[in-house]
């Protein structure tokens, strides 16, 4: 990490927490992506509580990235290609509030940003209305250990990442493979 320059901190919500983290993690400037929940009213958030639907929590991932190599901006656009933000409360078989399109901003700069993305960059990868919620970070909850790094740990070995995940790194590679790590 450039110590010269201050890390940031995105926390985004798009389904499944694993497809997200796969995908992002992947990406020049990523530092780190921690799974977890936010934007519930429970005082703890869960995995068994929070896909309960009843805490209100999102699955999310919080994205530790150098913004001298890859803006919140491009993470973003990358957000957009990852999920589906028109569908409500789902991303493919799983359905509920724990599977929004979300973004929890952490100031006023990210906030606008992020109105800036939603009204110009995803309106022109997804003829839908986009329904992505967009909200303040007020706390985050780490997931259990687990679920941590998930698709790099278990990989094809798990049904869900050969059939979910696995299609959404093979987009990311060919779409956005300026933007990637080296392997």
């Amino acid at each position: 990490m450039n110590t010269n320059h201050k890390e940031e901190i995105a926390t985004l919500g798009g389904g499944c927490f694993w497809c997200v983290e796969a995908v992002v993690q992947r990406l020049q400037g990523v530092n780190k992506v921690v799974s977890g929940y936010a934007g519930g009213t429970a005082e703890n958030a869960n995995y068994k509580a929070v896909c309960s639907g009843t805490t209100k929590h999102a699955e999310v991932i919080q994205v530790y990235f150098d913004p001298t190599v890859i803006s919140y901006a491009e993470i973003l656009e990358v957000f957009w290609s990852a999920h589906d933000p028109t569908t409500l409360n789902r991303q493919g078989n799983d359905v509920g509030p724990q599977y929004r399109s979300v973004i929890f901003y952490h100031d006023d700069t990210q906030k606008q940003i992020a109105e800036e993305s939603i009204q110009n960059v995803a309106p022109k990868l997804w003829s839908d209305p986009i329904v992505t919620e967009l909200s303040p970070l007020e706390k985050f909850y780490q997931a259990e250990d687990y679920h941590l790094n998930y698709y790099n740990n278990v990989g094809n070995r798990n049904p869900y990442c050969t059939f979910v995940i696995t299609p959404k790194v093979k987009k990311l590679q060919k779409e956005f493979s300026h933007k990637l790590k080296e392997a």
